[in-house]
């Protein structure tokens, strides 16, 4: 029986190893291809494999170290970031990309028990917004709108 001597390598060990299964599956019902003509399952797949061997590591590591017992999970803050997740997919088509940006950033960044609004963070609050508008809709051509359905 192995002794857990580091829980929060044992459980982020776990974590990956269960997640790198699970994209491993999904991946495999794609057509693999192979290295030189590579299918869509291909790289997701090695991926989710890389994943499972860093999670085997981490829990082989935590019965040979010593380490901090996992801290306790903060509520508020996981379910701020979460929601602002939430809130950009919600909001993206409906609002636009510069609205829906502004409320992720603003949502997950309320996480923070330190969270202020103060003039210079949100001069970079608008430089992000316009740099990510002009990189992924100018620059990549991406097909996501500057201004949603909900203004015209």
């Amino acid at each position: 029986m192995m002794r857990i001597r580091n829980p929060k390598d044992f459980w982020l060990g776990l974590f990956y190893v269960t997640l790198g299964l699970g994209a491993a599956f999904v991946a495999r019902g794609y057509r693999m291809g192979s290295g030189s003509s590579m299918g869509p399952g291909y790289f997701p797949f090695y991926i989710a494999c890389l994943l499972v061997l860093v999670g085997a590591i981490s829990i082989g590591r935590s019965a040979v170290r010593v380490g901090l017992a996992v801290p306790q999970i903060d509520i508020r803050s996981t379910v701020l970031v979460t929601a602002s997740i939430v809130l950009f997919g919600v909001l993206l088509e409906r609002a636009g990309l510069l609205i829906a940006l502004v409320v992720c950033l603003l949502t997950a960044a309320s996480a923070s028990h330190r969270f202020r609004v103060e003039p210079i963070p949100a001069l970079g609050l608008v430089a992000f917004v316009a740099m990510a508008a002009v990189v992924f809709v100018k620059g990549l051509g991406l097909s996501m709108p500057l201004v949603g359905n909900w203004f015209g």
